[in-house]
């Protein structure tokens, strides 16, 4: 063994390389020597520290590997809050963001924004002082935290001591996430799997878990990670940059990580374009992110622009739509919709999750059911992505009750006792009853009013409810025969209301075929496929008397929509009630045929409809364009041809000039109908 001066030379020199080689290895992700060799170079300074434990120091590379157990944590009060952030769920919001900041400024020059995806872990404060780790804490209540610096000190990735070839301060506070990636998750849950141990639900609670061990030679075999993503604080000495992002690139500097997925942009459009990039991105990224953060990147706007409460007026996180939770399955039960389709609903103890407490959630039909394994009294896993009905994606079979039981199936409607079939190719199982089926009958006479249907304004879902429960109408030809006495025995339906129905009513009589196709709901019909369908026949008897090969000639009618269209006309019933609604005087005018040797104008281009248009309604407008060949789409990207601007139109007409692509106002969509003789009625 050296002697005590050679080995503090030589502790020294080999603390220096691994610091180096830790931050090329943890920081930039370019390892500059191979693993065993940083290997042999730990075991030679342990060794050394082992025999002159004087030589051991807090910022070693040697003190990554824990320390005993803590008998507590103590508390830190942090010099600069840690404060929270605002969200925002939308476009929208993202703009009234931006407009606040361009009234608190009373200037409206477009501002550059640092984007940061929002990580799924926890926030923590490290501070260094003369370039060594000496205190790190959890962010808390935002005031006081929980000294955690042990735990931090065994994080792979965090530097115990800054880069010294370059200048730092000499007190510097870093803000940033603790997390576990996903790969990292698995091989722990595997991990606790093999030894009998309890597994994490998700990554964030791995790594709180983690995090928060009393003894961190647990957390030192935990695959924590840092990404550091602002200042807390830094002494006066400091020399810092007058950006945001380049405050950032300082840190890496020193030595610290950041997440390789931050960038700048320009305007809020510029941080929406980020925000949609992060989220395709999102599945594919190694780490869990439920948003993505936006920071005024100026220093000197950020300071006039101040805080309010508990955050900053000049950041804020657009959170994704999707959150999952945990709740309990307590009961199934089977719903009955327009087409007869059996949905199982699942009822949950209530969970809050994506913004609104959940109680039920869709299980969709028989094969989800298996496929999930779920049962009666399971843990399950519920997610609510935007407005969607939320749903379960998973069970926790490890808290599996003795007592949960299987879920079993309706072999008869629940509503009509009518017996359920499966047809073959589809995971649908429906009831068999057609119009007789209270539940069908209420949602089939809902749809056949619809705005997009006969629009018969007044006739809400209470309406309808109202009507239907009391036995006034059974069908939807029935509508026609209502008198105002009866309307005005419903609940909240004065005479004046009822005279207003009728008038409705007698209005809707006038329509086109399409939208009387439409509004008998057959399966799988929708506007496009009944205007198609009108467009071919000519007439209704043509369409009643067609058969599969006849049908699927039709663009865009397939083997399955001409044999739910041959079945509705098949079944008497139906064709009774469209006898009924002829009868009680449906019309529309004569289709005359079409020139099919005439081009489609429009045909393959991709065509956007945003804002409001005086002339139609843009339902109408996407029919009139795809008669025509175009392709209509919810969304501006590289591959719109036109987006037709209607009045207040909003992002997607700023998208679309960014991307110089041809936009129409409702005036030149007016004028190609008329150059094209196309029919607006």
């Amino acid at each position: 063994m050296p002697n005590p001066s050679a080995a503090r030379d030589r502790a020294q020199q080999l603390s220096e390389q691994l610091h180096k080689h830790n931050i090329a290895y943890y920081v930039h992700d370019n390892p500059s020597i191979p693993d065993a060799e940083y290997d042999r170079l730990l075991r030679e300074l342990q060794n050394l520290e082992n025999t002159y434990p004087e030589l051991k120091t807090a910022d070693s590379p040697t003190q990554k590997v824990g320390a005993a157990a803590l008998s507590s944590f103590t508390q830190v009060t942090h010099r600069v809050p840690m404060l929270s952030l605002d969200n925002a769920f939308s476009e929208d919001e993202m703009q009234a963001f931006e407009k606040r900041i361009f009234d608190r400024l009373k200037d409206q020059t477009a501002l550059a924004f640092s984007c940061e995806p929002k990580l799924d872990g926890l926030a923590v404060s490290i501070v260094y002082e003369n370039g060594v780790l000496v205190q790190a804490a959890t962010r808390g209540d935002g005031t006081v935290g929980e000294n955690i610096t042990e735990n931090v000190r065994t994080i792979a990735n965090v530097p115990l001591r800054l880069d010294n070839a370059v200048t730092f301060p000499q007190r510097l506070e870093v803000r940033g996430e603790v997390f576990i990636s996903k790969a990292g998750f698995e091989n722990l849950n595997a991990t606790q799997k093999d030894k009998g141990e309890k597994v994490f639900a998700n990554p964030r609670n791995a790594a709180a878990g983690s995090l928060r061990q009393l003894d961190s030679r647990i957390t030192a075999k935990r695959p924590l990670k840092f990404y550091a993503y602002s200042f807390g604080e830094a002494s006066a000495d400091a020399s810092l940059a007058a950006t945001h992002s380049e405050r950032l690139a300082q840190l890496n500097q020193w030595g610290l990580p950041l997440c390789p997925d931050i960038a700048t942009t320009t305007g809020i459009q510029g941080c929406i374009d980020y925000y949609q990039l992060i989220l395709q991105k999102r599945q594919a990224l190694p780490y869990d992110i439920d948003g993505v953060v936006f920071k005024v990147n100026d220093i000197d706007i950020q300071q006039r622009l101040g805080f309010v409460a508990r955050a900053p007026r000049w950041a804020i996180a657009q959170k994704f739509p999707a959150q999952e939770e945990t709740t309990q399955l307590l009961d199934v039960e089977f719903q009955v919709g327009r087409t007869g389709a059996i949905t199982p609903v699942a009822k949950l103890e209530p969970v809050f999750v994506g913004g609104v407490t959940v109680s039920n959630a869709t299980l969709h039909n028989q094969d989800e059911i298996d496929r999930l394994g779920v049962c009666i009294g399971d843990t399950v896993i519920v997610r609510r992505a935007g407005d969607v009905i939320p749903q379960i994606v998973s069970v926790v079979l490890e808290h599996r009750p003795e007592n949960a039981s299987k879920i079993q199936f309706p072999v008869c409607c629940p509503v009509c006792d009518s017996t359920l079939v499966r047809i073959e190719g589809e995971a649908v199982i429906r009831c068999t009853s057609g119009l007789i089926c209270q539940a069908q009958r209420k949602q089939a006479i809902k749809h056949f009013a619809s705005r997009k249907a006969l629009d018969i304004d007044g006739l809400g879902d209470k309406i309808v409810d109202q009507l239907v429960d009391a036995n006034l109408i059974s069908t939807p030809a029935d509508l026609f025969g209502i008198s105002i006495a009866q309307l005005i025995g419903l609940e909240r339906m004065a005479e004046k209301s009822a005279s207003n129905l009728i008038t409705a009513l007698e209005s809707a009589k006038t329509t086109s075929l399409a939208k009387f196709l439409y509004a008998l709901g057959i399966r799988e019909v929708g506007e496009t496929t009944a205007q198609n369908l009108a467009a071919h026949f000519l007439t209704l008897e043509a369409i009643k008397e067609a058969d599969l090969e006849a049908l699927i000639e039709v663009q865009d009618v397939g083997n399955i929509v001409a044999e739910h269209v041959v079945n509705f006309f098949s079944a008497q019933h139906n064709v009774d009630v469209v006898d009924a609604l002829i009868e009680a005087g449906i019309n529309w005018p004569v289709i005359e045929k079409l020139d099919t040797d005439k081009p489609l104008p429009l045909l393959d281009k991709v065509f956007v409809l945003t804002g409001t248009l005086a002339a139609m309604s843009r339902s109408d407008a996407k029919l009139l364009l795809q008669q025509q060949g175009a392709k209509v789409t919810g969304s501006v990207s590289a591959k719109t041809d036109v987006l037709i601007a209607g009045e207040a139109a909003g992002s997607k007409l700023t998208k679309a000039q960014a991307l110089n692509i041809d936009i129409w106002d409702e005036a030149a969509l007016l004028s190609f109908f008329n150059e094209n003789q196309i029919d607006l009625s």
